[in-house]
């Protein structure tokens, strides 16, 4: 996942973020928890690439 999501305190209060992008990493985690899917995450977050997204998914049992 490294690279992929950042923290940096002058973005958002240092929320882990996608990379290039202000939005939180925490959404698609709760879109996916929610049970929405991940191209209906995409519709809304364009500005997040599907493979950011693929590639920054946790691994069933791992928390974030």
């Amino acid at each position: 996942m490294s690279g992929v999501i950042m923290k940096d305190p002058e973005i958002l209060g240092g929320e882990p973020v996608f990379r290039g992008t202000r939005v939180p990493f925490k959404i698609l985690i709760d879109y996916l928890e929610g049970g929405d899917t991940l191209d209906q995450f995409l519709e809304q977050y364009v500005l997040v690439c599907g493979i950011l997204a693929l590639r920054s998914r946790p691994s069933p049992g791992r928390a974030f």
